[in-house]
């Protein structure tokens, strides 16, 4: 649990140190920062890009952009922070958008342990509890050939 306690800590600390607002027009960039750990012990930072079309990107993506450039693919833990107006600093539980992007980057991403706080954080596969291939309404009868997965997510 301590351990665990101090690695939330740490990632919470490198996530807040990379926040540096920069208002363009009604668009935000850089408010929320993420730090990643990964299952080798490389940490990677991120923060969030906000633009009027739709193609920014949260700040735990760009985390994960900078791990697979380094040609890492597994996350021990994750965690994405915000700073209010008053300076209040909050932990935030990734979107959906992001724990799916989390888990398509590597099956085993599953058990990354997504930090919820000082002392909290939990395990992504529940936070994402249906995230099995769907079996098909219409299974062929026996012999007529197996069911095609077509993202090769099928059991995972």
């Amino acid at each position: 649990m301590l351990r665990r306690v101090t690695l939330n800590r740490e990632l919470i600390t490198a996530a807040q140190a990379v926040i540096h607002p920069h208002a363009v027009g009604d668009r935000l960039f850089g408010d929320v920062g993420a730090a990643l750990v990964t299952d080798r012990g490389n940490r990677y930072l991120g923060v969030c890009i906000d633009t009027g079309s739709g193609t920014g990107f949260c700040a735990e993506h760009s985390a994960i952009a900078a791990m697979v450039t380094a040609g890492e693919y597994r996350i021990r833990a994750i965690v994405a922070v915000w700073r209010d107006d008053t300076g209040r600093l909050f932990v935030l539980p990734p979107c959906g958008r992001c724990r799916e992007f989390i888990r398509q980057v590597d099956p085993a991403n599953l058990d990354t342990e997504v930090v919820l706080g000082a002392a909290e954080s939990r395990p992504l596969r529940e936070l994402l509890p249906a995230h099995e291939w769907p079996m098909p309404l219409d299974e062929p009868a026996q012999g007529e050939g197996a069911s095609q997965d077509p993202t090769g997510a099928r059991g995972l």
